[in-house]
């Protein structure tokens, strides 16, 4: 997990997969952004590529709103289940947001992911124009 409003942790994200992956082997891995309820974020959908080069699960999630909160759970749970239809019986109990998300901005966030995920990988990591 890295934190949209902070570079410096996505840069970090090459480290803490290869780190990862070192310890535990072909072991199910989702990549999170956080924070995406904080309007001046500094990692844009369209540098985040890191999960494409190495074919990993992306969610962008709020800790502090809920928002996408149990997606990254519920996909690791189908992994390691091996059932693609695998569903949450109940909601999580999850504490009340303290932030509300705007979903105006976040629906923008989503366009912006799904849009750079149509884009050609750029040739390194350092792409923070």
């Amino acid at each position: 997990m890295f934190d949209v409003t902070a570079r410096l942790t996505y840069k970090n994200v090459p480290t803490w997969h290869r780190d990862l992956c070192r310890v535990c082997e072909n072991i199910p891995i989702v990549l999170c952004g956080n924070k995406v309820d904080v309007k001046n974020r500094q990692v844009k959908a369209k540098q985040v590529t890191f999960h494409r080069k190495k074919n990993l699960q992306y969610y962008e999630i709020s800790a502090k709103s809920n928002y996408n909160f149990e997606k990254p759970f519920l996909y690791l749970a189908r992994k390691l289940s091996g059932d693609p239809n695998l569903h949450f019986v109940e909601s999580p109990a999850l504490a009340p947001p303290e932030v509300q998300i705007d979903l105006a901005a976040q629906q923008q966030h989503e366009a912006e992911l799904a849009a750079a995920a149509s884009q050609p990988l750029p040739d390194d990591d350092e792409s923070f124009d």
